[in-house]
């Protein structure tokens, strides 16, 4: 299993999760704004302003929408963190241009994840891999 690594942002804006919510879950369990609220424990407002895509959905309302939907609270959040990535990489590009980009810094894996690869632990020998790295080893079979 190889990775890659996009280079550039999608093009077209990832959706926000409220608009999954009021397009897609609300009408499919023929529910009011004020009856999911009432669902979820939160208030009517603040789910207004989610399904409006005023706000963003927060670790606590995607735990709270994870149950509701049973789709777990990772999809929610990773919604968001993709409309908000992607926001924040457009109005910050000038910006970004000018920090350098240190090439010599990455690990077996690819660009930098974990943390610094040129670690002391490192020059000890291996240690426990990430589990990205484990996925990998698993599925060459060694």
């Amino acid at each position: 299993m190889s990775g890659y690594f996009a280079k550039q942002p999608p093009k077209m804006e990832p959706v926000h999760p409220g608009a999954i919510l009021r397009g897609d879950v609300l009408p499919a369990l023929n529910l009011t704004v004020a009856e999911a609220a009432r669902q979820l424990g939160v208030s009517r407002q603040m789910l207004h302003s989610i399904l409006a895509g005023r706000s963003a959905v927060s670790p606590e309302m995607a735990v709270r929408l994870g149950r509701f939907c049973g789709n777990g609270a990772g999809f929610w959040l990773r919604m968001q963190t993709a409309h908000d990535l992607w926001h924040a990489e457009r109005k910050l590009r000038d910006e970004i241009q000018k920090i350098p980009e240190h090439q010599g810094v990455s690990n077996p894996a690819g660009p930098l994840l974990f943390g610094p690869s040129a670690s002391p632990a490192r020059e000890r020998g291996p240690s426990v891999a990430p589990p990205v790295m484990l996925a990998r080893i698993k599925h060459r079979g060694t």
